[in-house]
């Protein structure tokens, strides 16, 4: 799929940012974090802004921040879990770019997020499992699935190369 942008839509621990930093050095692209937007713009970690204002409040500025990525090209975006879950936050980044499902099973996520915190939807196991389950339909829209639960992220971004390159 030849694109000039490409959207990393997927769970949170699945490596989105990992994969979208290697992915952006490869093609010589930016690199776009959309939670590291958030916290930029708020001046205050994602989790503080949960614990402060809420979801919503979190959502509508994760979509002030999406917007402002619309006119960049040549950049990787790694979204933050949640973000591509909005039908409007999809049909803007599936309209914009190649979205690309980081595809990762929950016994890996749940290995990869860190215990402090840092991760406000991810407080119990049944709260995650459960929104691991509701989330899936919306990444299943994305151009591309990578089953990226096992293969190391070179691996990943050599296979998203050449989907790109095809």
């Amino acid at each position: 799929m030849k694109a000039d942008k490409v959207y990393l839509v997927g769970f949170m621990g699945a490596g989105k940012t990992s994969v979208g930093r290697a992915l952006a050095r490869r093609l010589d692209w930016r690199f776009v974090d959309i939670d590291e937007l958030v916290e930029q713009r708020e001046h205050t970690p994602v989790a503080d802004i949960f614990a402060k204002h809420g979801e919503p409040y979190f959502r509508g500025i994760e979509r002030a921040v999406l917007a402002d990525q619309i006119p960049i090209r040549h950049a990787v975006v790694a979204t933050g879990g949640g973000t591509f879950v909005d039908p409007q936050n999809r049909d803007v980044i599936k309209a914009d770019g190649a979205t690309v499902w980081l595809d990762a099973p929950i016994e890996r996520v749940i290995a990869r997020i860190p215990k402090d915190g840092r991760r406000p939807l991810a407080s119990d196991r049944s709260t995650l499992e459960l929104l691991f389950q509701t989330r899936r339909p919306s990444y299943e829209q994305a151009h591309l699935r990578l089953e990226a639960g096992r293969s190391p992220v070179e691996a990943l971004v050599d296979q998203l190369v050449e989907w790109l390159e095809a």
